[in-house]
């Protein structure tokens, strides 16, 4: 049996080894060293770092001025008026009908799908800054809507073909676009306590989310279903997931659970989110393909920034409102939480992310940039996720 060697002994033989060494260094003197910083500097963590894009906590006084500035040009570029198109003469009974009525030109379109998330923004920024013109904006824009409605809807069901309203495709709804971002924020702007009437308006957008949409055999929303005509409607495929949808008619079917009390509606738009995450989310990667065509063996799985900015603040509107004691509440807060935990590894130094999220040549994308830093302050505000992890990136994401 050998004997271990005693510590002192294996230090002092460690010692030994090192002496040629020191002779050899000893043959020229190494340069003098330069002087390091003053030892008040030399604390890494109170070093002021130059980085390209600001890495501090958001200011609130900042923010409410970058809210002011986009609320004066959308108040101004959105006018919630009507006119007559032949000679743009305005129209101020929205009683009754006109064939030639259209909205006065602004540059965007009050019943698209983007300002169906705009007037969600609008909302969240009242509740949140107590500044009443953001909820204004919303409920001006929601009762003008819900006026046209009741004007124009007997319209449009006498003659869907040949019929003329200013809002058509909301009334006449085709795609999730047409109705599901819209229903969604006349539900949120319900919950909140606006006196707009959303039963009519609630009634189309919401049938057609929940009842009219078309679906694969488990139920999970889709495109390019039957076209009336014996074939299929080819969007982009028959049978195609787009990842979009979670965020176009999830969040509609959980407030809907909300508003109606009917819990059918929180087990559909839970079934929806692991649905689509089943199908289209990579656990390895942390994020979500943007295309799925069922029956297909393989896929492109092209991760889009901007829809995978749709799936994750589809989850955390589902999550605002889905009971706590619901069956799918933690399956959907543990998929958030992988979601951003993905998200984490693609950010760039700047702030953003790639068009492409795992491509770094493609460019860096603002439209997604802006939905996850709301996606991930919100997740850290409502506790889903660990602030002192994901509070910077949403940070560094708005400074970008």
């Amino acid at each position: 049996m050998t004997t271990p060697m005693p510590r002192r002994a294996l230090i002092g033989l460690l010692v030994a080894s090192l002496f040629p060494a020191l002779n050899a260094w000893a043959q020229e003197a190494p340069r003098a060293q330069e002087k390091g910083p003053a030892a008040a500097d030399a604390m890494l963590h109170a070093l002021d770092v130059k980085y390209p894009t600001r890495y501090q906590p958001m200011e609130a006084n900042e923010v409410k001025a970058v809210l002011d500035r986009v609320f004066t040009y959308l108040d101004r570029t959105t006018p919630a008026e009507l006119i007559h198109k032949a000679d743009n003469s305005p129209i101020t009974d929205l009683t009754k009908a006109d064939a030639d009525a259209v909205f006065k030109p602004g540059d965007f379109r009050l019943t698209s799908y983007e300002w169906g998330v705009t007037y969600q923004g609008m909302l969240a920024a009242g509740q949140a800054t107590g500044d009443q013109r953001y909820t204004d904006y919303t409920q001006k824009r929601h009762a003008v809507l819900s006026q046209l409605t009741k004007t124009y809807l007997p319209v449009v069901k006498a003659d869907t073909a040949n019929s003329h309203a200013p809002i058509k495709s909301f009334l006449n709804p085709h795609a999730l676009d047409d109705a599901g971002a819209l229903c969604h924020s006349f539900l949120k702007a319900q919950v909140a306590g606006s006196k707009v009437d959303y039963s009519q308006m609630v009634g189309i957008c919401g049938d057609f989310v929940t009842k009219h949409e078309y679906r694969l055999k488990d139920g999970t929303l889709a495109r390019g279903g039957p076209d009336g005509k014996g074939g299929r409607k080819m969007r982009p495929l028959a049978d195609t997931l787009w990842l979009d949808d979670m965020f176009m008619g999830v969040p509609t079917m959980a407030y809907l659970g909300k508003v109606t009390g009917n819990r059918k509606h929180y087990d559909d738009a839970v079934n929806q989110v692991l649905q689509f995450s089943k199908r289209m989310f990579n656990p390895k990667l942390g994020i979500y393909m943007h295309g799925y065509v069922e029956g297909m063996r393989d896929h492109p799985e092209l991760r889009w920034a901007r829809a995978n900015g749709w799936a994750v603040m589809a989850m955390v509107e589902v999550l605002e409102v889905l009971p706590k004691d619901h069956k799918g509440y933690k399956p959907v807060l543990e998929q958030l939480r992988a979601h951003i935990k993905g998200l984490a590894g693609y950010q760039t130094k700047d702030g953003f992310w790639h068009q492409l999220i795992d491509r770094n040549d493609t460019y860096q994308e603002t439209s997604a940039t802006a939905i996850y830093t709301y996606a991930i302050a919100r997740a850290v505000n409502r506790g889903y996720v660990d602030a002192q992890m994901y509070g910077p990136m949403a940070n560094l994401a708005w400074n970008a």
